[in-house]
């Protein structure tokens, strides 16, 4: 009941915060600025609007995500979680209504940053047939993250593999769906447990591609997808709690 209340709560404050804001204000919360170190954007369209090409710009009113604080090149954890810090505080301090920033990384193999310790990739994870131990490596991974201010992960992968030729196999956990659906929820499970939002990839189907091309047509019935291509995402949004 308490957490029905508190579900509530945040939901009421959600929709009073929306009446408040601009049109500008609700825009800003729905871009993500990736910044490579140096103040500017990396691509794409990153010389199209002159104003939001530095970050001081970007987040003239709000900003809804910071892109790859960490894992765009090589830099100091230490140093650029307190560049962080501050901007977090500065973006509270001189907007109108004091949203912080959401910070996502990489993190298929761990945090993808300079000094980041490197774990197996998903194929090992599948071939380990050991949720748990998935689960606790996830849980390291989310506790390193966490500890640098970083909010969201972007991953698992939960695309069943369909042919090796495709290039992105190696994200992947197995070409079975109930394994890929177990280890990507312990994974989703270990993560969130630190406090880091994991994020379920790619859409589903996207790994059923014509030849194995990468953004290729897919050509699947209702009953591949309900058997196959949405098992793990259906699995790790309702065990998972993703």
């Amino acid at each position: 009941m308490t957490d029905q209340t508190d579900r509530s709560a945040f939901a009421a404050q959600a929709q009073a915060l929306l009446k408040q804001m601009t049109l500008e204000e609700k825009l800003a919360q729905i871009v993500g600025f990736w910044d490579k170190g140096d103040g500017e954007a990396v691509a794409p369209l990153q010389g199209e609007f002159a104003e939001a090409n530095t970050f001081a710009g970007a987040t003239k009113n709000g900003l809804g995500h910071v892109t790859r604080v960490y894992g765009t090149r090589p830099i100091d954890p230490v140093e650029r979680a307190a560049w962080l810090w501050n901007e977090q505080r500065r973006v509270v301090r001189e907007t109108r209504l004091g949203i912080p920033m959401l910070v996502h990384e990489e993190c298929l193999t761990g945090l993808s940053a300079w000094k980041a310790a490197t774990f197996p990739t998903p194929l090992s994870w599948g071939a380990s047939f050991d949720p748990d131990l998935v689960e606790e490596m996830a849980g390291l991974i989310g506790k390193s993250m966490r500890q640098l201010g970083i909010h969201q992960g972007l991953s698992p992968v939960l695309d069943v593999v369909r042919d090796p030729r495709w290039g992105r196999t190696e994200e992947c956990i197995s070409e079975d769906p109930y394994q890929v659906a177990t280890t990507a929820t312990a994974y989703v499970k270990g993560l969130q447990a630190e406090g880091v939002h994991a994020t379920l990839k790619h859409f589903v189907g996207y790994s059923a591609s014509q030849s194995g091309r990468n953004f290729g047509p897919v050509h699947a019935g209702p009953r591949e997808i309900a058997d196959v291509l949405l098992p793990p995402f259906e699995m790790a949004v309702i065990e998972g709690g993703v």
